[in-house]
């Protein structure tokens, strides 16, 4: 079954790595489906249905966003907050609509590797500060896998990054 990968990049038409990743996707269409949450809900207004059943309807789950003060963009958490419903994600009602799917993250950071580290100014590893996702992911039952990072987007980035990282990105979702 085709991968969804949701998209939540308040700013795309800006974007570096996310428009990239994206771009390369959509090269995809038999194995990817991209579902960008900031085209499809610009009011903020998520039908949850439609999105429960797009879930449904493939096999894997991939969340690609930018780190926004160390978490998500605000659509992002929303969209888990109405989407993963109890009796549908989780619960003692069902809620098993998860339950072994193949779920990652994909993210850009617009810092430096070794700024997310222990010795590092941040503290924490990027893996430490998304672990929220990997508990929610793991509470429904899912099957998470793990977090696919692209750091150090501060500044200009070489084109031939770019196209590695979008191939090393595909690579890594058609790995799960």
């Amino acid at each position: 079954m085709k991968t969804l990968v949701v998209v939540t990049h308040p700013g795309m038409e800006t974007s570096v790595i996310n428009k990239r990743w994206v771009e390369e996707l959509h090269k995809h269409p038999d194995k990817y489906t991209v579902h960008e949450l900031y085209k499809a809900y610009p009011d903020g207004n998520i039908d949850v249905a439609e999105e429960q059943r797009l879930i449904e309807s493939h096999g894997n789950l991939v969340l690609q966003f930018p780190v926004y003060w160390f978490n998500c963009p605000p659509l992002l958490k929303k969209w888990l907050d109405d989407v993963f419903t109890y009796g549908w994600a989780y619960g003692s009602n069902g809620g098993d609509k998860l339950k072994n799917r193949k779920t990652a993250l994909a993210v850009s950071a617009g810092a430096k590797k070794e700024n997310y580290s222990e010795s590092g100014p941040y503290r924490y590893t990027l893996e430490q500060l998304l672990s929220p996702f990997e508990t929610t992911f793991r509470y429904c039952n899912a099957d998470y896998r793990s977090v696919f990072a692209f750091y150090g987007t501060e500044g200009e980035t070489p084109a031939s990054k770019l196209d590695k990282s979008a191939q090393t990105y595909l690579n890594f979702i058609d790995n799960l």
